[in-house]
């Protein structure tokens, strides 16, 4: 849902053309499918190329419901998430976000592809330059869920400042997830939830 967009824009303040994928825990290969692909935006062999990704999983001491409701409360993102403003849900897909990047205040607007309870949000730009996101919750046990968050987004910049970019992007999509862990290990409950599902576009 969202949140990429806010990293690919501190990407673009940064810079950097990125090239690589970082992983702090790492999950099946077949539960997590590429973001830019699922929320159908279109990628052909030379463009893909170019995409780069960035991936982060946490262990949350929740059951994987309260994980997944809480995640599907975007209004509530500017609670964990760094330089969020606002986030306001126009619809079941479609959000308008509010951030504060660098100083200067961004807004954009994005559209969740794919949503199914207890398993995985997708998303993807609707303006901008083109990027994408996933999360997926993975049961543990009945009390603990790993929450897998990968971002995709065309890098833009020079090659020389990749390393420090992408340091930059990394620390900030470790912190948020830090966060998101205490604000709803601390709650012990989500805020709200949608459990309704929107199919990948290639299903429809």
């Amino acid at each position: 849902m969202p949140a990429w967009s806010l990293y690919e824009s501190l990407e673009r303040q940064a810079n950097a053309n990125m090239s690589t994928s970082l992983l702090t825990e790492a999950v099946p290969a077949s539960d997590m499918a590429r973001p830019l692909q699922s929320s159908g935006i279109p990628i052909d062999e030379h463009e893909e190329a170019a995409v780069a990704t960035v991936e982060q999983s946490i262990d949350v001491n929740v059951p994987v419901h309260v994980a997944y409701d809480q995640w599907t409360q975007f209004e509530e993102f500017p609670r964990f998430m760094d330089g969020v403003k606002n986030v306001r849900q126009i619809d079941d897909t479609h959000l308008h976000w509010v951030a504060e990047v660098a100083g200067d205040e961004k807004e954009w607007d994005a559209e969740i592809t794919e949503q199914h309870p207890d398993d995985r949000v997708a998303w993807h730009s609707t303006s901008g330059a083109r990027n994408a996101g996933a999360v997926t919750f993975h049961r543990l046990d009945d009390d603990n869920t790993r929450v897998t968050l990968q971002l995709d987004a065309e890098p833009e910049g020079a090659v020389e400042t990749a390393g420090d970019a992408l340091g930059f992007l990394d620390r900030r999509v470790n912190g948020d997830l830090k966060r998101f862990k205490e604000f709803l290990e601390e709650r012990g409950a989500p805020t709200g939830a949608w459990r309704g599902s929107v199919e990948s576009p290639s299903s429809r």
